[in-house]
């Protein structure tokens, strides 16, 4: 009885699990528009060279963030890992 409980669970679970969305950050551009539609979506449109260039597009409605995934990206000041101390 266990057995055919568990499969009927098992099968019930995978067809009903929603599929994952897709990454929707694009790695070859620095910042992205984030804006939000009508019910609550939202998409995330990365093909901005620069803050200013996403600005202009924002009037229209949205918010320009910096790409987490940027592949071009710098590590900031704070980021650096101390150098070893020589002895002397």
């Amino acid at each position: 009885m266990r057995v055919p409980a568990l499969a009927m669970l098992t099968v019930s679970a995978v067809l009903t699990a929603a599929p994952a969305a897709a990454q929707a950050y694009d790695p070859k551009y620095p910042v992205c528009l984030q804006s939000y539609g009508e019910g609550g979506g939202h998409r995330i449109d990365c093909s901005y060279d620069t803050l200013t260039q996403c600005n202009a597009t924002a009037l229209l409605g949205g918010q320009c963030l910096e790409n987490p995934f940027f592949a071009g990206a710098r590590p900031t000041a704070g980021s650096r890992s101390p150098r070893p101390r020589r002895a002397h």
